[in-house]
């Protein structure tokens, strides 16, 4: 089968951030599938171009016998409202270039990532164009949060933004994305059942397993072997309601035998560093390589998950089968309704997004009793080995693909 993924965030070689497709494009050319790729230069979550990658605007390179085509994206500023609009859309005006040159090639599926939306246009003609069949991939919705938080206002906008990715979604021949939640609101947004797919995030359950020694990490932060540590490892965005885990820090500023460690890049960085300044119990690392993954996870007594009550069930954080695969406790903030808190039934505590002294109770709870620790973090392994390993999500990908391509009763989307 001939797959050509088109994705902005590419680059697993860097950091791990846009491992999604990255991760993809190695397992489907692993398992004897031709793959190209169409992506945007490295650039998040610390929304900055590498030099090579401005000086090579259509570079292409090569990640074993994949073939990545870059593609020029602009950056207006820091990544909010239209800003962020508008360098999603460069990126998909300047892509279309690199989509003409695979005509000759021909690919039997065009799988298009969102975030961004709108590469999904093109996406979708060009598979039209080539006779292939179209795949649009919801990682998070993206138009729904933007009005949520508030980075995009206006009742006239909204309502043409959620037409328009609606009149988008039912294009395409398949609709993927990765919780149960999420795929109801595809259906609610009026995509037919029967051309939606749960993809879920999958685990590396192979290179990331529980940690069985004490991890580098403690050294090189200077925390002691008894000292329990409360991790958050991911992109620092606004979505996340990172908030959050600083107030709790303050909360617990007397409990000598407890450390927050935040790790990670994006737009919330400053604000965290500057309220690190103050606690004694914080420590902040920068993006670590995803080579090191294993070991950064297995830092954790207790993963950190917190997320924003205005985006909670528009996205299904990527960073959660991870944690999961680290076999140790998650302490997540969200609605226990939440797609998020079913996916932590049994493996770790919830407190409501954004109240920090429920969500410091909490990591008392889990700090001062192992066996409840050790109990989460057994149910946390199991859970990634039986549901969201690479092999189980995308073998499963790989047949509805076949299916999809070689059932000539179906219909290309219009």
């Amino acid at each position: 089968m001939k797959i050509l993924i088109y994705s902005a965030n590419f680059f697993p070689e860097e950091t791990g951030i846009g491992k999604y497709s990255g991760e993809m494009a190695l397992w489907l050319a692993k398992s004897g599938h031709e793959v190209r790729v169409i992506a945007a230069p490295p650039h998040y979550p610390s929304w900055k171009i590498k030099g090579e990658y401005l000086l090579r605007p259509f570079a292409t390179d090569r990640l074993g016998d994949i073939t990545v085509y870059r593609a020029p994206l602009l950056l207006f500023g820091k990544p909010r409202g239209a800003s962020r609009a508008l360098s999603m859309l460069s990126f998909s005006l300047l892509s279309i270039p690199q989509l003409l040159r695979q005509v000759i090639w021909r690919p039997d599926l065009v799988f298009t990532v969102a975030p961004y939306i709108s590469c999904a246009p093109g996406g979708h003609v060009f598979a039209k164009l080539v006779r292939a069949r179209s795949w649009l991939h919801v990682q998070d919705f993206e138009v729904d949060i933007a009005f949520g938080m508030g980075q995009l206002r206006g009742k006239r906008l909204e309502r043409l933004s959620k037409r328009i990715e609606t009149a988008i979604f039912k294009r395409f021949d398949r609709v993927s994305t990765i919780s149960s939640a999420m795929l109801s609101r595809l259906h609610a947004k009026g995509v037919e059942a029967s051309r939606t797919v749960l993809l879920p995030n999958w685990a590396d359950t192979e290179g990331i397993r529980p940690l069985q020694s004490r991890s580098s990490y403690r050294d090189a932060l200077c925390i002691s072997a008894e000292a329990k540590v409360f991790l958050f490892s991911g992109t620092l965005g606004e979505k996340q309601g990172l908030d959050i885990i600083p107030a709790a820090a303050e909360i617990l500023s007397h409990r000598t035998d407890i450390i927050f460690v935040i790790c990670g890049d994006g737009v919330m960085k400053p604000f965290l560093q500057e309220k690190a300044k103050s606690l004694t119990n914080i420590r902040m690392l920068p993006l670590q390589p995803v080579n090191k993954l294993g070991e950064l996870l297995g830092l954790a007594d207790v993963h950190l998950l917190p997320q924003s009550g205005n985006a909670e069930d528009l996205v299904l954080p990527s960073k959660i089968t991870g944690m999961l695969s680290s076999g140790r406790p998650v302490a997540a903030a969200c609605s226990p309704s939440s797609e998020i808190a079913k996916v932590i039934s049994g493996c770790g505590l919830i407190s409501p997004p954004g109240d920090a002294a429920s969500l410091a109770r909490n990591l008392v709870r889990l700090a001062d009793d192992h066996k409840l620790c050790v109990d989460f973090g057994a149910k946390a392994r199991h859970y990634a080995e039986r549901h969201i390993s690479i092999s189980s999500v995308l073998g499963s990908f790989v047949d509805e693909a076949t299916r999809l391509i070689m059932d000539p009763r179906e219909s290309l989307a219009e």
